[in-house]
């Protein structure tokens, strides 16, 4: 049960941040956005470090060695699994045709996808390493993974759910903007974060095949969740005014979840 409520928050998360649609009459303020952008990089980055990376190195993956040797081989996972998730976002976002929220200009391979399909590929490309941190965490938790707890994981759930709030918010509210309907911009928002479940459930299931590459799997989400962060929502938060809001908002965000893993962990 616990495992299926963790799954499900971030959605929950989506979903909220989807309906604020309903309570904003124009479009999101410039300042706004950038605040929240900020807020959801601070918080995919203290996500990516406290509860990924640390239990990844702090896994026994090699015993009996010297103390350099030791010390290697607890960061040589991490190391690896990260730079495979930096490569695996890239290589999807170079392959998938997508379109990014305030762009006109498509990104991926050329295609005759419409503008709401390929702004949804586009969130769906930022999802995916966040479901997958999800999954992985409570695939750990269940393993009895060196510092991940049932806690620790839920910590990441919210966490994400937090950062998605926002970001539900800043898919709804640009479609809106954009003629569609108040209902349609609302599911779409909201559809955009089904992929964090699946792709989570997805991991939890292949938990026993994936424990002897655990520490790898954790790293992996963190470099793919590293990667949206620099490519995609800080640079979109710091072009233009106000970039000094995306500043704020991230301090925000990385201090609460460094604070929700620690309390919680």
């Amino acid at each position: 049960m616990v495992l299926i409520v963790g799954l499900l928050i971030p959605l929950l998360g989506t979903m909220l941040g989807a309906a604020f649609v309903f309570l904003m009459k124009d479009e999101m303020s410039p300042r706004l956005q950038k605040s929240l952008l900020g807020f959801a990089s601070g918080v995919m980055v203290a996500a990516s470090v406290w509860s990924l990376l640390i239990p990844a190195m702090e896994m026994e993956t090699s015993p009996n060695l010297s103390q350099g040797g030791e010390a290697f081989w607890s960061v040589f996972p991490a190391a690896v699994g990260f730079l495979l998730g930096m490569g695996f976002l890239l290589l999807i976002d170079e392959s998938t045709p997508h379109l990014h929220i305030g762009t006109d200009k498509p990104e991926g391979p050329r295609s005759h996808l419409s503008r709401t399909a390929m702004l949804a590929l586009a969130v769906t490309i930022h999802n995916l390493p966040e479901g997958m941190a999800v999954g992985v965490a409570f695939a750990g938790a269940e393993n009895g993974a060196t510092g991940l707890s049932l806690a620790s994981a839920l910590a990441v759930s919210i966490g994400i759910a937090i950062q998605n709030v926002p970001e539900g918010a800043i898919i709804s509210m640009p479609m809106r903007a954009a003629g569609n309907s108040k209902w349609r911009s609302f599911v779409i928002g909201s559809l955009s974060g089904a992929v964090e479940p699946i792709g989570g459930l997805a991991v939890v299931l292949l938990a026993s095949l994936i424990t002897p590459v655990l520490p790898y799997m954790l790293a992996f989400a963190a470099g793919a969740m590293f990667y949206v962060v620099i490519e995609e929502l800080i640079p979109e938060a710091s072009e233009g005014e106000h970039s000094n809001l995306s500043t704020i908002g991230f301090a925000i965000g990385f201090v609460l979840m460094m604070v929700l893993d620690v309390v919680m962990g």
